[in-house]
């Protein structure tokens, strides 16, 4: 199962859909699919509505392996159940779509123009019940404000280290340096970074093979280089705060580049609409997204 997985993520036509939302993005993803705070009154009730947006979205007849290759889920939803299956066993099943697990912790308070990871303690328990869970691989974000050196140096070196410990468990670990389209200076951290990332991954093994989250480029294909590493399985770009519309048009200049999106993915479904109209505008989201990754 784990080469066929690797086969498809590795060479597969299609995107990686993010559906891991966790407590602190919750309520806005919510928020925007319709459902208000005053809907839910305690944080289970919050998380069985944001299972019931997530079981919507992957029991759609389009969500599937003719566009979408693997979809990130939030540990709550691994272990909650779709048509009487764990959710990464549905996905792979029933879909055909490998699952991928959120396993940080959150961010840290800003420093050096950057925001590490919270420590992750329990991460090896995590790393076992993923396994147990039919996980393939995992995702862990960190962010990038500023362009400063030191900061973007302390991400990478930070997400690597994690890396290593998610690669002894036997899961492939997408590491997520994201830059805040924000920034003044986006340009120059992504030369930062990209600097910083080829460091460590020309250290790496032949068996430490990684993944990559990454913004989309200022430059256009600027992260080339990444993609054809021997050491990179795959490079995908979040959306990032972009409009669906302006997330497509700037993956689709980045040869080799697709997409991992999760408020992009979702934009325009609302808990109010008939199955025909979300699954329709589901299905128009769908296909821009296969497209502008298909370059």
């Amino acid at each position: 199962m784990k080469k066929e997985q690797l086969e498809l993520i590795k060479n597969g036509t299609g995107f990686i859909a993010a559906l891991d939302q966790s407590g602190g993005s919750t309520p806005k993803a919510l928020a925007l699919y319709g459902v208000s705070e005053d809907q839910y009154s305690t944080e289970e009730e919050m998380y069985d509505q944001i299972h019931e947006m997530r079981t919507r979205i992957m029991t759609a007849p389009t969500f599937n392996s003719d566009s979408i290759i693997g979809a990130i889920l939030f540990e709550q939803t691994m272990n909650r159940t779709v048509e009487d299956l764990y959710t990464p066993d549905y996905l792979w099943e029933k879909k055909g779509v490998v699952p991928f697990l959120k396993v940080d912790k959150g961010l840290e308070e800003e420093a050096y123009g950057v925001q590490l990871m919270k420590p992750n303690s329990t991460l090896d328990d995590v790393l076992k019940r993923a396994n147990e869970r039919n996980i393939f691989g995992t995702k862990m974000r960190s962010v990038i404000k500023q362009a400063n050196y030191e900061g973007i140096k302390n991400v990478v070196e930070q997400q690597f280290e994690v890396a290593k410990q998610i690669l002894a468990a036997g899961l492939v670990p997408i590491i997520e340096p994201e830059v805040d389209i924000q920034s003044e200076d986006k340009q120059q951290s992504e030369e930062l970074l990209k600097q910083e990332i080829l460091r460590q991954l020309n250290v790496l093994s032949e068996h430490e093979n990684v993944m990559l989250k990454l913004s989309i480029p200022t430059v256009e294909n600027y992260y080339k280089e990444l993609i054809d590493h021997p050491r990179v399985i795959r490079v995908v770009a979040l959306s990032g705060g972009y409009s669906r519309e302006d997330a497509n048009q700037k993956l689709a200049a980045n040869q080799g580049l697709i997409a991992s999106f999760s408020r992009a993915l979702s934009e325009g479904v609302n808990a109010s609409q008939s199955d025909k109209e979300f699954n329709d505008i589901l299905e128009g989201s769908i296909k821009g997204i296969y497209e502008a990754s298909r370059t």
